[in-house]
């Protein structure tokens, strides 16, 4: 075993019992699987798996010490690290845990409004976006209401992912509609009392609306930017000094454990382990389809296979790219939630640490990219990459609407929108 236990309780330096914070998401499996399916006690780890309601609550318990290490929004140790919207903690995400697995899915009656606008579930995002700027634009004009549309978390991917399609339609998310942040398990029953309009949420949720009757999956992560981030392991920054051996133990696990929930001839039992009440608490068959990638998008009508739906080892999916950790500080400078300056690009950079991931699964013989940082939608097709033994491939990775992300010219990106009230470096 690579961990042996140790005197002096949860703060006294390299352990081997562990727990760790989760929201009950799909995307939480390889923490699941880990435990479940023995590849923590394999590195020596007993991992006891504690279930949230909300992201803030995953982050404080994080912060406190509660909790090791935790299923977290990739912005999230970000926007903690540089003291935004709360205290200053210093954390880090070594470990990315998977690639998409979000969708936008609003009411039978939104979307009914933009079918008449020329909407169809077949069309792409802008087409999409263009119908439902036409409906916002109609109700503006009749005087009535905002749509009122929610995410998880003012530091998530679904908050800048929402945001970036309603832009690119001409929705400004900050008039034209009104925002608010509900904990994910609340997202349904807010449809169907009517509080809301819609919501940006990873499975099973929007599959669980659809079910319901109260929503239609209009637009999915996958569509809008292709093999995106969204949750990584998130633990304090003295993690990695206090407890080395602990940490590279666990990545080495959750690696693992990644690697066999992406096996499409796991599907069917990784569903059943999901569905467990502790866990997730719905169907085998929601979660399956989530897996599978083949969502139906409305009450009544045939699922559809949706193409890199939700990654969880594949295209280096659990690679903490630090070019992915930019974007998100690009978002929060786009947004007004931060200020940008090159000194503050440089902490969001170091959030995610591919070191550690490199240190933690060096002599594995495991491929691992080469580089840190990537230019972000550049892949239109599956591509080889330079890699420790020459056998990675990335992408296709691009966005809906064409732009480029490049990770040297942060600034320049966000002056590219042209949001005003952004506070950039002159």
């Amino acid at each position: 075993m690579d961990v042996k236990p140790q005197g002096g309780g949860d703060k006294a330096g390299d352990k081997a019992e562990l727990t760790l914070g989760f929201i009950p998401l799909v995307d939480a499996a390889p923490l699941v699987v880990a435990k479940e399916k023995g590849f923590a006690a394999d590195v020596g780890l007993s991992l006891t798996l504690a279930r949230e309601t909300s992201w803030a609550n995953i982050r404080d318990r994080v912060m406190l010490g509660h909790f090791d290490a935790a299923h977290m929004l990739g912005p999230m140790p970000i926007a903690s690290t540089l003291g935004i919207g709360h205290v200053e903690v210093p954390m880090a995400a070594p470990f990315s845990l998977g690639l998409g697995g979000n969708a936008i899915t609003l009411s039978p009656a939104v979307f009914a409004a933009m079918e008449a606008e020329g909407a169809t579930l077949a069309a792409d995002p802008a087409a999409m976006g263009a119908a439902l700027a036409r409906v916002v634009a109609g109700l503006r004009e009749a005087g009535r209401p905002a749509l009122t549309l929610a995410v998880v978390h003012p530091f998530s991917g679904h908050n800048y992912e929402l945001r970036y399609w309603l832009a690119s339609a001409g929705i400004d998310p900050d008039r034209d509609i009104r925002l608010i942040v509900l904990p994910p398990s609340f997202m349904v029953d807010a449809m169907l009392e009517r509080q809301i309009d819609g919501f940006c949420v990873g499975e099973p949720w929007n599959s669980l609306a659809v079910e319901a009757g109260a929503g239609v999956i209009a637009v999915t992560k996958s569509a809008l930017w292709r093999q995106g981030p969204e949750k990584v392991l998130g633990i304090r920054a003295d993690f990695a000094e206090r407890a080395p051996a602990t940490l590279a133990a666990l990545l080495r696990a959750l690696y693992k454990a990644a690697q066999w929930a992406g096996d499409p001839d796991n599907r069917e039992e990784l569903a059943r382990l999901l569905a467990a009440p502790a866990l997730l608490g719905v169907p085998s068959e929601t979660i399956a389809r989530a897996l599978s990638g083949r969502l139906a998008r409305r009450q009544g009508e045939a699922a559809t296979g949706i193409a890199d739906f939700l990654v969880f080892h594949d295209h280096a999916a659990n690679f903490p790219w630090q070019s992915h950790a930019l974007w998100f500080y690009s978002q929060m400078v786009r947004w007004g939630q931060t200020d940008y300056s090159p000194e503050l690009a440089a902490r969001a950079r170091q959030v995610y640490r591919p070191d550690l991931f490199r240190a933690a699964l060096a002599g594995t013989g495991i491929d691992l990219p080469r580089a840190s940082a990537k230019v972000e939608g550049a892949l239109q097709t599956a591509t080889p990459v330079a890699s420790r033994n020459g056998t990675m491939i990335l992408g296709p990775d691009g966005f809906f609407d064409g732009r480029l992300f490049d990770p040297d010219e942060v600034e320049a990106y966000i002056r590219s929108f042209g949001i005003a009230g952004s506070s950039l470096a002159r």
